[in-house]
């Protein structure tokens, strides 16, 4: 018994023909009509995704560095005890750290200010759980003159393309951006 594939009914054969005659016309492969759009769509998407990715890179380094300056500009008030004598709370603290951005929404700034008794002592704990959750309640303690003071704050960054990104480094696959002031208040 002879087996036969077919095709809409018909024998593969009665399609081999036509399909020669197609090979063998004069232009079919020097036709070049098209060949930009298919090299266009295999070089398309890692083009576009190297250049969403530096764009992400330096946003992020901008960025970092709007909150570096924010960070270091109220850490100044509580080393000179401005803080302290205007009672700050740790909100109000938030608020001038809020004051130096732009580009952030305040909201999801988390503040950290701990009190030492000298550099030697200074604990960098861990800001994310076990889960790589950015944990939400620090102390919040400025200290006297001489003191020395640990100031921290803590941005969870959206990144535009978290599947893609390599910029990542919290579970819930964002960015963690922050800025740290370690110093002496001056004796007030």
């Amino acid at each position: 018994m002879e087996c036969t594939l077919r095709i809409f009914g018909r024998s593969v054969s009665t399609y081999l023909p036509r399909f020669g005659r197609i090979i063998r016309r004069k232009n079919f492969g020097k036709n070049e009509a098209g060949v930009t759009a298919v090299e266009f769509a295999l070089i398309a998407p890692p083009f576009f995704a190297l250049l969403m990715g530096v764009f992400e890179v330096g946003l992020i380094f901008f960025s970092s560095s709007i909150l570096e300056n924010a960070v270091a500009e109220s850490a100044r008030l509580v080393r000179t005890g401005q803080a302290q004598s205007g009672n700050f709370t740790k909100a109000k603290f938030k608020k001038s750290v809020c004051d130096n951005l732009t580009m952030f929404d305040c909201k999801k700034l988390v503040i950290n200010v701990e009190t030492f008794t000298n550099f030697g002592n200074v604990n960098l704990s861990q800001p994310l759980d076990n889960n790589g959750k950015l944990k939400k309640s620090f102390p919040f303690s400025m200290g006297g003159g001489g003191d020395v003071v640990l100031v921290r704050v803590f941005y969870e960054w959206g990144l535009m393309a978290p599947g893609l990104s390599l910029m990542k480094n919290m579970g819930t696959g964002n960015r963690l951006l922050s800025a740290v002031q370690v110093f002496r208040n001056e004796p007030f």
